[in-house]
């Protein structure tokens, strides 16, 4: 077979090869060697990038994990406040119904301890100004306070770590008419 007939036969890719590939076969190798390292960077990275990830979901999920049951056992802090709020002076100083009152104190500041050891925060309302992100009005009341600032305090707010468990209900200041 002549050289004219070799070349027919070969296939397209192996005619089409570079003249540098061609003359060096160093540079060819070493061309592939750069893009296997970029591959290997690349791929470096994303598993760097994944194990992040999945990190900071551990670290949510730690740190979130009782959102759903702060949420539920706040509805018992709120209705024990309630309770402690409704209970006339005389009765408090009553000796047959002191006990009760000293025991339900006693299980407001324990639950209470509870939140601030699980990260759980009152949010601050009364005396500032409306917040959107912790506070929700509820009604505006003509008072002699700058306009916009919060009045009076319906619902406790609370946070867990830096999210917002529920907002405060309040009653904001308006001009007086």
């Amino acid at each position: 077979m002549s050289d004219e007939e070799l070349k027919t036969d070969t296939p397209a890719e192996d005619q089409a090869s570079s003249p540098a590939e061609e003359h060096d076969p160093l540079a060819a190798l070493q061309a592939e060697l750069d893009e296997a390292r970029q591959q290997v960077l690349y791929a470096q990275a994303e598993t760097q990038n994944v194990r992040r990830r999945l990190e900071k979901d551990a670290q949510d999920a730690r740190a979130y994990a009782a959102t759903n049951f702060a949420r539920d056992i706040l509805s018992v802090a709120d209705n024990l406040s309630r309770a402690l709020e409704v209970i006339p002076p005389a009765m408090r100083e009553e000796e047959a119904s002191k006990a009760l009152v000293v025991g339900l104190e006693a299980t407001q500041r324990e639950l209470l301890a509870v939140f601030e050891r699980n990260g759980i925060t009152r949010v601050a309302a009364m005396g500032l100004p409306l917040d959107p992100n912790q506070h929700q009005a509820m009604v505006e009341i003509p008072s002699d306070a700058e306009p916009g600032t919060i009045v009076q305090e319906m619902q406790a707010g609370y946070m867990i770590k830096d999210r917002l468990l529920r907002p405060a209900l309040v009653g904001v200041a308006k001009k007086p008419d």
